[in-house]
This record gives structure tokens, sequence and C-alpha cells, in this order.
């Protein structure tokens, strides 16, 4: 059965082209196409489309106020389609936040007349989506995390982190994330590393994003950046995130490892050199295979595993992937796993 589409873009010309191209792949219907979100709400009930690809700038009504109507009415999921400017960056980010399934950027904003270089990696987000469990998951807001028995907290930003919990993610995973940090108590006694599948501009808006409401320090990793205590650091978009041998962040353009870069293989790897046993890995939602050597070499040298849950993943391969390798120690819903993690760093 092919997956169901309804295309909604302001722009006669991008509806056409985005349908084309979504049509020239065998698996695919385009059921619909809309210029708005008013529209767009209301073809909703009439074709039930499947997936559906939505721009964020649109007249009368727009992505994201129609995205935040989906998701309560008729929960379905959501390709957003954005620009690359700093602005669409946070309103893609604020769009995952609110239950978007994944995003591919318009290579040259709104009217983007080479959109065949984003041709293939739209399909297969479509084609993904059209397999992907229906709707956000409902999960109840993390439970305040008690902070850690100690002497005396010191500020986060001092303390060298000697443990080290490292998290690989792809679809689903901003919202995962969000849920996960917040899980976490601010005196959380490890350093924070993560790869999250993105392109080069947007992992900046996501670690601004999850500074603002979670209790850890988050960035985006830069070169020298020291691997502290309740510290998050988040690998830039088309760079994979190392530890050299001091510890320090350094950054790579090395060939993708499984199609991505970030990788999380790459990162987890390069961790296992540095802090051994002491590794809490970690593989959330996401398409692909990305994170099962990591997580190989991390039990391998006696590090725990944990990987979320089918019932709370979007998109189950990355999880699936390390259980099949017999390298998950833990499989768990996504609300129990930031409190796993707390006690395995006691």
């Amino acid at each position: 059965m092919p997956v169901k589409v309804m295309v909604v873009d302001d722009s006669a010309f991008m509806r056409k082209v985005i349908s084309d191209m979504l049509l020239s792949s065998p698996g695919i219907e385009v059921v619909a196409t809309a210029k708005n979100g008013v529209e767009a709400l209301e073809k909703m009930v009439k074709y039930k489309p499947q997936v559906i690809t939505l721009d964020v700038e649109m007249p009368q009504m727009d992505g994201l106020t129609a995205l935040k109507q989906i998701m309560v009415n008729n929960p379905t999921p959501v390709i957003m389609l954005s620009s690359l400017t700093q602005q669409g960056s946070r309103e893609t980010v604020e769009a995952l936040s609110l239950g978007a399934l994944d995003f591919v950027p318009k290579p040259s904003g709104a009217i983007s007349l080479d959109l065949e270089k984003v041709k293939s990696d739209l399909i297969s987000k479509v084609k993904a989506a059209g397999k992907a469990q229906p709707g956000p998951k409902k999960l109840k807001a993390p439970l305040p995390t008690r902070s850690l028995p100690a002497e005396e907290v010191k500020p986060a930003s001092q303390v060298l982190a000697k443990k080290i919990v490292a998290i690989g993610s792809s679809t689903g995973g901003p919202k995962a994330l969000e849920h996960l940090l917040l899980g976490f108590p601010a005196n959380l006694p490890a350093g924070v590393l993560v790869t999250q599948h993105m392109p080069e501009g947007f992992t900046r808006s996501l670690a601004e994003r999850l500074d603002r409401i979670c209790p850890l320090k988050v960035k985006e990793a830069e070169k020298g950046d020291d691997v502290r205590e309740g510290q998050v650091l988040i690998a830039p978009g088309g760079y994979h995130l190392k530890l050299d041998k001091n510890k320090k962040v350094y950054l790579s353009q090395e060939a993708p490892v499984q199609h991505v870069r970030p990788s999380a293989d790459v990162m987890m790897m390069s961790l296992v050199e540095c802090y051994g046993t002491n590794i809490v890995g970690v593989i959330l939602t996401g398409m692909g295979k990305d994170g099962t050597m990591g997580m190989t070499a991390i039990k391998k040298a006696g590090g725990k595993t944990i990987v979320q849950d089918s019932s709370t993943s979007v998109i189950f391969s990355m999880p699936s992937s390390v259980i099949k390798a017999g390298c998950a120690d833990m499989v768990s819903p996504l609300p129990n796993i930031s409190p796993k993690i707390v006690s395995l760093l006691k």
C-alpha cells in the first residue's frame, strides 16, 4: 500500500515541485495539497493522509499553528519543510518539540528552485514517517529528580567529569531528548554528550532551546571544550564529536559513518578510550543502525547500555538494532530512562 501524503505550501509552484518529487518514487501517493494551515485542516478530514509535508511560513494560518492543531485534533506524522535561516532553524526546533516527526531544509529559501538537492532525503523521510507510530507520544512529564546527596554541590561548570552519559538519537529525537534531560538533576555527577542527527545550522537552535528549559547547562560542542559535570554538549550538525587524549572535544569532518555525520558510533567509540567502564550509553528513537557499534564497544568496556523501548519510540530502528546485537542491558520506556541513569551514576 502506498503512503498517502498531503503537501502543504503557500506556493503553487512549490506544491507542484514537491508533489512531483514524491510521486516519482514508487510507494508514495499524493492524495491532496493545501495552500495554508486552514485548508490543510479541512482537507485532512476528507483525504485522511498518513503523512503531511508542512511549510512553516504561510498566510492565514502558518505551519506551527497548524501543527499544534493537527497534534491535538488528528495526530499525524508531519515532515516540516524549513528555511536554512537562523529563524528557520529556531522554528524547526520548535516544530519538533510540538510533535513534528522530522524536517527537510529547503536549500534556498521559500521558493527553492534547487529542491532536487533534497529529493532523496524527503522521499526517505516520508516513507519512514509512513511506518512511524501514529501521533505524538503521550508521556507524563518527568518528575523532578531529587538532587544527588553531596557534601558540597560545586558549580557544574567547574568540575571535570569522571563519568559520562553518551546519547544517540535521530528521528523523533529532539522531543525525546527534551523529555530525558528534564528528568536529570542540575547537579548530575557526569558529563552528557549527545549526537542527534541534524544538518548544520539546526543543532545550535536545539541546544539553545534545551538550555532554556532543562536543569543542566546545554550547549553546542566547540573544539577544546572540557567535559564537565552537569553540562550537556551536543555534536554540531555536519561534524563528528570526539574526545582527544586530554578529554577535550575535537570536531571532525571525516567521512559519514552509517550515512550520517555526526555519528553516535564515532562519538561513543571515542569515549570508550577515555572513560572505559565509566560510561552509560543511551540510544533513543531513530532510523537506521547508528549507535550499535558504539553501544557494543561501551558494553565490552564494562559500561552500561540503555535503549528506548518500542512503545515510546517514534521510529524503533536504532534501539532495535542495539537489542538485536545483544548489547542492550536495559530496554526502557522513555519516562523511566532518566531515573535509571541517575541510579547507575550513584
